[in-house]
């Protein structure tokens, strides 16, 4: 079993052609948020390790985890998009010829490349209230437990940002597939 994973990791195809280098950069930062995850399952045992056997419990665990998940589903979504995965429904497409499938392409990536935009937009207008003060000062949202980290504002620049990338992942996308041979 262990083989068998170790030969689908090595055969992994990456970035579609498509994405261009853009693509290929989303696809190995992807490395990071993977990693990320294993840090928050570690942080987990480490609270359940602190909490029920030395009756220690920490303040930071759970928002840690929370922001560190939360991170990784967000790029998650840049991440698939990079690499082609995004869920579609192939009961149409896969029947289409490849001459018509380009113009689905197309349109497909066109159409996410708007909705992405307007995600962005729509992000924006939480980012405003989670950074600034009504006085116009700068501060990040907080979680408002005792600990009270940035996280919440953390987490919806983030969203901006990777909603921004995804909409230009998306335009490069579209040009690439407009510029594509038919086959």
């Amino acid at each position: 079993m262990t083989k068998d994973i170790a030969e689908r990791l090595h055969n992994d195809p990456g970035a579609d052609i498509h994405a261009g280098a853009l693509g290929r950069i989303i696809n190995a930062v992807g490395i990071v948020f993977a990693l990320g995850l294993l840090v928050s399952a570690g942080i987990l045992v480490l609270e359940i390790f602190l909490r029920y056997v030395l009756n220690a419990p920490t303040i930071w665990a759970h928002e840690t985890v929370i922001f560190l998940t939360a991170s990784a589903f967000v790029y998650g979504g840049l991440y698939v998009v990079a690499r082609n995965a995004h869920i579609r429904v192939v009961l149409i497409y896969d029947f289409l010829p490849k001459r018509v499938r380009r113009y689905f392409d197309i349109y497909i990536s066109l159409i996410c490349c708007l909705a992405s935009g307007m995600f962005a937009w729509a992000a924006w207008k939480g980012v405003e209230r989670a950074i600034w003060t009504p006085a116009g000062e700068f501060r990040l949202e907080t979680s408002g437990s005792a600990w009270n980290p940035p996280t919440p504002g953390l987490i919806k620049l983030f969203l901006l940002f990777i909603l921004i990338v995804m909409t230009v992942q998306f335009l490069i996308l579209t040009v690439a597939y407009y510029r594509k041979k038919g086959d």
